[in-house]
């Protein structure tokens, strides 16, 4: 091999590292938002003798969340906030982070995150061109995000852009059907706006569309505020609209008239076809005042998503039926049999006795 021939394929090896990983190859792009491009990536092959670390134990394909240095403050909080809360099957998994260099030789800030197969929520509510969502699925998934929610909140974090667009849905291990939305569980993402609890930044943060109205007022988002954005979720799952396009004379791009928008939140309009426990679920998650709302773990034993499980007294009643069954099951006077016992000696007996 020539000089020549080994410096440019050495200039074209690094060439090829400013676009990947050390360990991790990118692919096309699958995502974009405000702060960031999502790509989807693939975990390059281990080489004879390359010393194990965090990052060369990969799944086999990844999402990777990137940004200009520069610009990285937001996923970098992110990573930060993973790392306190990790740990939850309904909360999207981190397995790293890393800095490549672009063409130009500017830093990128990568974060390894777990690929949703299934898309987002977003996406879900869109193919159904404005109809509601099976109610089956309504309920499975808001468990999903309550069951995260309740763990964001355990560990004193408040998301602050509970959204359909950061809600993903990954392939249910325990599924065989694949395809099948059933085969899907709903996972939380993106925490760039994530906050402590007792931390005040004066301006609300997230995304206006599923601001609660204490937000829109008085710029307070603490765990209450998660729950009405839940609210607005599962309204918009089980109508396929938004909580403004309920209201037709609510306009969305008159945002700027802040009190136009807060009067819209402050009375919400649950529609007449949503009955029931649904109704009430909705009501316990859009109620104007913060402390009316219930907490995700209450939400979690609401009757529209709690999963139907035997009281103790149930379990012991049914278990002695099953061990009684024999003695009860078709049981009449009649069908019993009696042993005859023949009398004693010299002792007659009536006939038909």
């Amino acid at each position: 091999m020539t000089k020549r021939k080994a410096e440019d394929e050495l200039q074209g090896e690094s060439m090829w590292n400013q676009h990947h990983g050390m360990h991790w190859l990118r692919g096309e792009l699958i995502g974009e938002g405000r702060c960031a491009s999502v790509f989807l990536a693939t975990r390059k092959k281990k080489t004879r003798g390359q010393r194990s670390s965090m990052l060369t134990n990969l799944p086999s394909v990844m999402a990777v969340k990137s940004a200009e240095m520069s610009n990285s403050a937001f996923i970098e909080h992110e990573a930060e906030v993973l790392s306190e809360i990790k740990g939850c099957p309904f909360v999207v998994d981190c397995f790293g982070e890393e800095t490549t260099s672009t063409d130009e030789g500017d830093e990128v800030y990568n974060l390894l995150l777990e690929y949703a197969s299934g898309g987002t929520l977003d996406d879900l509510i869109e193919q159904s061109n404005g109809r509601r969502l099976p109610k089956s699925q309504v309920r499975r998934y808001t468990r999903c995000i309550l069951e995260g929610l309740k763990h964001i909140h355990k560990c004193d974090y408040v998301h602050c852009n509970l959204k359909p667009e950061n809600i993903l849905l990954m392939r249910n291990r325990a599924s065989t059907s694949s395809g099948n939305p059933t085969s899907f569980v709903a996972k939380i993402a993106d925490f760039g706006f994530a906050k402590r609890s007792k931390d005040n930044y004066g301006e609300w943060r997230g995304t206006r569309l599923y601001l609660s109205p204490e937000a829109l007022e008085d710029n307070k988002q603490d765990k209450p505020s998660d729950i009405w954005s839940l609210g607005c979720i599962v309204l918009e799952m089980l109508t396929g609209k938004s909580l403004s396009d309920l209201d037709s004379g609510c306009d969305y791009s008159d945002f700027d008239d802040r009190t136009t928008w807060f009067d819209h939140v402050s009375t919400p309009k649950i529609p007449a076809e949503i009955t029931g426990t649904a109704r009430d679920f909705l009501k316990s998650c859009l109620a104007v005042q913060p402390s009316r709302r219930l907490t995700a773990e209450e939400l979690l034993l609401h009757s529209f998503v709690a999963q139907p499980q035997p009281s103790k007294l149930a379990r012991c009643t049914k278990g002695k039926m099953a061990r009684s069954s024999l003695c009860h099951a078709g049981y009449n006077k009649s069908s019993v049999v009696v042993p005859r016992i023949p009398p004693p000696p010299g002792f007659e007996t009536a006939a038909g006795s």
